[in-house]
Order: C-alpha cells, then structure tokens, then sequence
C-alpha cells in the first residue's frame, strides 16, 4: 500500500478528516475531577498522557467551552480516574452536557485534601497543576502527580471508532 501525503503543510484540514484519522486510535478512557470552591466538577478524557518520571508529570485537554475549564482553569489541583471495562456508564455520564454529573447514581466523595473521588474506579491520581498551555480550542493542563492508587487485576475502559471496548 502506498500512502502519498502532501509535501508542504495543509491549511484547514477538515474536522471530519481529522477525527477519522483518530477513530482509528484506541485510548484510555478517564474522568477528571477538580472543585475551584463552586462545587464539584468532572468530564471524561481521552487525553491524558505521562510526560515525565522525575518529576512525575501528566498531561490532559480540556476544551475551553466546557462547562468544567473555568473550574479547571482555578482549580490548583484535580483527580484522575482510571476506568474499568465496567465503567462505560460512568464515562458516558460525564461526557453528557448539561446533567449534574456527581448527582445519582454517581457515587464519589472529597479525599481529606477536598478534591471529588469517585468510587469504584479502577486506579486514580491525584494532581497539581503545574501549566496551563494554550493549544487551539483547548488547554493542555501539565500537572504533577502527588498520589497514586490503582486496582490490581481491573481491565481498562477504551474508547475506539467511536464507541467503547476492553482489552
């Protein structure tokens, strides 16, 4: 197969094209979660990412017209949480627009620092934020990771051609 690209660089790739290039991509499925003082906030990601060993570094986007990045953008601190294959419900909950997504059947509670956790989740970690850098339609939110918990043994939510799926 032959796959013949462009020499110089494309201007105004279409969305569809670039989302389908990426449907193609299976990656983790998490939920973060921050309060700046007004409440608990969350949403799901695709997005996060390791950067660092020393020091423990990651890195996660959130679109600047999410109801959750003027929390985010304050928070100072935030919770990852790793999902388990039985987790779809959960992620489909906070990636739904306009619902109170801590209501129930969400089940979380505050760490002793005050940050929302969700319970029952695969694996967490808790964060601080280290830089927020500007990247388009988004934030990419570099944070140090102060925490972590995982479960042994739990399967991983995934998200590929636009649906969600285990390992």
């Amino acid at each position: 197969m032959t796959v013949s690209l462009s020499s110089g660089p494309v201007a105004d790739l279409a969305p569809d094209r670039f989302r389908q290039a990426f449907r193609a991509y299976p990656a983790g499925v998490v939920v973060v979660t921050a309060d700046a003082g007004r409440g608990p906030v969350g949403f799901t990601a695709t997005s996060l990412t390791s950067l660092s060993l020393t020091p423990p570094l990651v890195s996660f986007a959130v679109a600047t017209t999410s109801s959750s990045w003027p929390h985010i953008e304050q928070a100072g601190t935030a919770v990852v949480h790793f999902l388990g294959a039985d987790q779809e419900a959960l992620a489909r909950r906070f990636a739904t627009s306009g619902i109170d997504r801590f209501a129930e059947p969400t089940a979380w509670r505050r760490l002793p620092t005050g940050e929302p956790v969700l319970d029952g989740v695969a694996g967490l970690l808790r964060l601080t934020v280290e830089d927020l850098v500007p990247a388009g339609d988004h934030r990419i939110v570099v944070a140090r990771v102060v925490d972590a918990w995982q479960e042994p043994g739990r399967r991983p939510l995934l998200f590929h051609d636009g649906g969600y799926l285990s390992v």
